[in-house]
Order: C-alpha cells, then sequence, then structure tokens
C-alpha cells in the first residue's frame, strides 16, 4: 500500500493533544452537526462532536431566529412549496430531493416538539412550527445532543483532516484553544458541518464561519459544487451586524438627499441598491409597516432592533444608513458536492451537511438563506449522521490502520515566512467584497481578482509554519482564500445570468447552461460541467 498523494505526514502521538476514539467525528455545532450526532449517537456509534466555538451558541443560527421550510403534507401544499422556487432557482433544483427534504424537516420539526421546544399556537390553538428562535433552539439541540452520550469538544477548532494509506478519513486534528494543548480524533468517518463562508463580513453570528471544513475537505481531495451561486448580500444597518431582510420589504430607500430611489426594494430591487450604494450612501426607514406588524417585528425578531434601541433611533420614523454584507456560502447555495442520498462526499469516509454541503438539490442557484437552509440543515445533518455511522459499521476494526495528516498551508513547513493572516485576510475581502466584482460580474474583472487571489495563494502555499498562537487566524484565512478562488473559477465558467449568479457580460439565462459547474482543487483550480438527471431536464420542460 502506498501513501496517499500530496502533503502526507504520519500520524504519531505527541505531548500536548488528548485522543479520542470514535466512530464518527462530527466537525461543527450548529444545527445540522447536532443534528448529526444525534442522528449517528441513535445508531449505536460512539460519536465525539468539535466544534470551533461553544456548541450551542456559535454560529449564524444560535444568534437569531429563523424561518424552517416546513409544510403540511397536502399533496398540493407540498406541490405549491416546490413549484413557487423552481423558476428563481433556475430550474437546477431536483424534485425528488425537494420531497425527501420536506418530508424530513416536517418530522424533525415534530421530533423537536417532542423534545419540548416551545413552538408558538395560532388564535386557533394550531401550533406554528414554521419558525425557530436560535437561543431556545441550539440550547435544547446541544441538551440532546449530550443526553444521547456524545462527547463535546467546545472551543476547539479543527486544523485537518486524517486519511488512512487507502485515502480513506480517518480522523482529524485540532486546537483546544482554552486548554492550551491539541486534539486528535481517530475516527471511521467525518461529518463536516462547519458552515460556509461569510468572509468575516461582520454578520451576526458568522464571525465563525471562514469556510475551514471546505479546506479540510479539499485538502483531503473533495469537490465542490455550484460555487458561482455563492455572491448572496444581504441588508444591514451600517452600524450592526443583524442581515434579517424580511423586515425591509415595509421599507422605502432614499439616497443622501432624501429621494427615493427608483426600484429599489429587499428582493428585487436589492441589485439597485448595491448599484446606489456604489455611488453614494442609501438611506432605510421601516415607514411602511403598521402599528401591528411593528408588534409582531418586535416579538419575532428582537434582535433586529438591538442596533436601533442602542443608538435611541427609532427605525420606523428615521431613516438611517445601510449597507449590503457579504454572506458568502452561508445564505449562498455553494458548498461540498455530495453524492448519494447518505449526504456523502467524494471522499470515502467523508459526509458533509448543512452550509458546508451544497444546497442545489433544493435552492437550485437562488439563496437558500433562512427557511430552506434551516430546512436543509436539519435534514442533511440527520442524513449524514446516519450515513456515517453504516459506513464505520461496514468498515468494522481499524486495527492497526495507519493515519496521515492532510493539512498543507500553515501547517507545514515551507521556503517563505510565516503568513500573515490578517494582511491574507483583507486582501481576500479587497476581492469579494466589491460589488462591481462579486454581485456584478464580469469576465475582465473576475480574471484579474483571480490573477490576484491566485498569487495570495502561491505565496500562502509557499509560507513557512504559523505560530501556534496565530495558527488557527491563519487556516481560516486560508479557507477564505480558498473558497474564493473556487467561486470566481466556476463563476467564469457559467457565461449566462441564472439565480443570484449576475453576468455583466451575459446579462441573460442560456438554456446551454442548464447544468452544474463542479469545481475543486487548492494548487490549480479546476472546472467541469455536470449534467442533471434527465428527470430534472424533463420537469424544468413541463
Amino acid at each position: 500500500m502506498t501513501n496517499p498523494p500530496g502533503r502526507a505526514e504520519k500520524l504519531s502521538s505527541s505531548a500536548g493533544s488528548v485522543v479520542f476514539d470514535a466512530d464518527v467525528l462530527v466537525l461543527g455545532g450548529g444545527p445540522a452537526g447536532t443534528w448529526a450526532a444525534i442522528s449517528a449517537a441513535e445508531r449505536g456509534a460512539r460519536v465525539v462532536l468539535a466544534d470551533k466555538g461553544f456548541c450551542g451558541t456559535s454560529g449564524a443560527t444560535a444568534a437569531a431566529g429563523t424561518g424552517v421550510w416546513y409544510v403540511d403534507p397536502a399533496p398540493e401544499r407540498r406541490e405549491a412549496a416546490m413549484a413557487s422556487r423552481e423558476k428563481l432557482g433556475g430550474h437546477l433544483q431536483d424534485r425528488r430531493w425537494m420531497a425527501r427534504v420536506l418530508d424530513r424537516t416536517y418530522a424533525q420539526s415534530n421530533q423537536l416538539a417532542d423534545w419540548g421546544y416551545p413552538y408558538p399556537s395560532d388564535d386557533d390553538g394550531k401550533p406554528q412550527r414554521n419558525s425557530l428562535q436560535g437561543p431556545e433552539y441550539m440550547r435544547l439541540m446541544r441538551k440532546r445532543t449530550k443526553q444521547a452520550g456524545v462527547i463535546i469538544l467546545d472551543h476547539s477548532p479543527a486544523l485537518e483532516l486524517l486519511v488512512d494509506e487507502n485515502g480513506v478519513v480517518a480522523g482529524a486534528a485540532g486546537l483546544r484553544r482554552q486548554k492550551g494543548d491539541r486534539w486528535v480524533v481517530n475516527a471511521k468517518a467525518v461529518v463536516i458541518a462547519t458552515g460556509g463562508c461569510a468572509f468575516l463580513s461582520k454578520t451576526l453570528g458568522s464571525n465563525v464561519l471562514t469556510g475551514d471544513g471546505y479546506l479540510l475537505a479539499a485538502e483531503a481531495g473533495a469537490e465542490f459544487t455550484s460555487m458561482e451561486f455563492s455572491n448572496a448580500y444581504a441588508i444591514s444597518p451600517a452600524f450592526g451586524s443583524v442581515t434579517k431582510t424580511l423586515f425591509y420589504s415595509w421599507s422605502s430607500f432614499t439616497d443622501e438627499e432624501g429621494s427615493v430611489i427608483p426600484g429599489a426594494s429587499s428582493k428585487g430591487g436589492r441589485s439597485i441598491i448595491a448599484r446606489a450604494l456604489c455611488k453614494g450612501p442609501v438611506y432605510a426607514r421601516l415607514d411602511e409597516a403598521d402599528a401591528e406588524t411593528q408588534r409582531h417585528m418586535r416579538v419575532s425578531q428582537p434582535n433586529f432592533f438591538l442596533p436601533f434601541d442602542r443608538t435611541g433611533l427609532d427605525p420606523f420614523t428615521q431613516r438611517f444608513p445601510i449597507t449590503l454584507r457579504l454572506e458568502g456560502t452561508v445564505r449562498g447555495t455553494g458548498g461540498l458536492r455530495i453524492v448519494d442520498d447518505s449526504c456523502a462526499t467524494t471522499v470515502p469516509g467523508l459526509y458533509a451537511a448543512g452550509d458546508a454541503a451544497t444546497r442545489e438539490l433544493i435552492c437550485g442557484g437562488f439563496t437558500g438563506g433562512g427557511s430552506h437552509n434551516a430546512a436543509w440543515a436539519m435534514s442533511s445533518g440527520y442524513w449524514a449522521g446516519q450515513g456515517a455511522a453504516e459506513f464505520a459499521r461496514q468498515l468494522g476494526t481499524t486495527s492497526g490502520r495507519q493515519a496521515f495528516r492532510r493539512g498543507s498551508v500553515a501547517l507545514r513547513s515551507g521556503s517563505g515566512r510565516p503568513l500573515q493572516a490578517d494582511k491574507l485576510a483583507r486582501n481576500v475581502q479587497d476581492e469579494v467584497f466589491p460589488y462591481e466584482l462579486n454581485y456584478f460580474r464580469e469576465a475582465g474583472r473576475l480574471s484579474e481578482a483571480l490573477w490576484r487571489l491566485d498569487g495570495f495563494w502561491s505565496e500562502a502555499s509557499n509560507a513557512g509554519a504559523s505560530d501556534e498562537q496565530d495558527l488557527l487566524r491563519a487556516r481560516e484565512a486560508t479557507a477564505m482564500l480558498a473558497t474564493a478562488r473556487w467561486m470566481y473559477r466556476s463563476a467564469l465558467a457559467r457565461q449566462e445570468s441564472r439565480g443570484m449568479h449576475r453576468r455583466d457580460d451575459y446579462p441573460e439565462q442560456d438554456d446551454r447552461y442548464r447544468h452544474y459547474v463542479t469545481t475543486g482543487g487548492l494548487d490549480d483550480v479546476w472546472t467541469s460541467a455536470r449534467p442533471l438527471r434527465s428527470s430534472q431536464y424533463a420537469e424544468a420542460a413541463e
């Protein structure tokens, strides 16, 4: 047997590391990760969950409320729920997967009720299960995860995956930030549930979402898909981080002089807001919400109003400056490519769930932000945990198995000086934040940005190993850089406008591009076209 290709290093026990043995290792402690851990444990697997923050409080969901794609199983309602999104997503969705997610989300939401989640009831006493309050939801999920017997490693970001001599995932290694040492988990299967990448754009709850799981998976050879559908921008007060855009449906938008900006709106007019922001400040005022609507707003999303209350500003009567914050693959669609119903990736023993995985199968090329992403986290987490547990069971004994480290940039010594994490992160942000680069795309601008990003990668890959105190930030910046390169390569490959992907040089949707764009690679990023299933073509043509 030969060592797996690439930079590999035999794993050995070292001082200062705590070592765990498990059947399944889950990376990430948000909704997808906790559902995966519980699902795997329920199937008899020994499970360890490692979270970059504190499981139950870190991540996009824990900090806010979210809608859920929860639809009663009446055929006509399910049909309407699926059909309503297909045009928006450019007819890239898969009806079979949409139906699977609706079924599983319905079951998991009802499971939450049985566990004691305090769903509200309408005036007729019927429980309303189409939304969740993040703090209560994730507090409950942490409790159930512990009750399932899962070992939780808090404040323990993963740094790299481990693989065996056959290229099968064999666990992961990382930091224990509060203990000042490292951890190693030898596992038979791994679930990547680390969320998406928001490029440290200061969106609420996304400070831990820097694409770390993407980098780990890519170093093991995983593929990605629909990464061009990753340019989601959300409206936020210029002085705040809350990116809940629903309430802006009741807003008017004006320029510096107070003139209404024609066509600006929170949904179809967000591109108009972006173009206006390129010229100068834009202001919003929630002046179209009546008293009853205002009351419901404060009850349903109290955190939305915190920045205003702290500054003494009434958003219903006073206008306030806004911006568009990049949420990337958190509210976008792209992610790790899954190859079967168990949410397995292209790497044996590696599974993906939540925002770390593609949501193309239920969202197509349009954002899954809010309800669809929440439903996907529940469903894919459940399936990935189940699949990982079954893979571990079939793998059987692993006595004598050799594990090799797969980490690269910032972890291995190169010829250059150690990577400057903060500088690299800013350099990446300079290429992905500007609306004229990422929101309104064009071949020349994309190619120039990619040339710069590729240069950053060349420098990073030749850098020396980072110091222990800089290691996490270096890996975060590297993950952001890798994500940006996959995004822009995929955006160049799709020479049309579809879903959230907008090309100024190809403004129309083109049937020749009714396929998925797959991408991967680190030193050399590649793309390829992957066809839809024949049934998807038939459904889109009807």
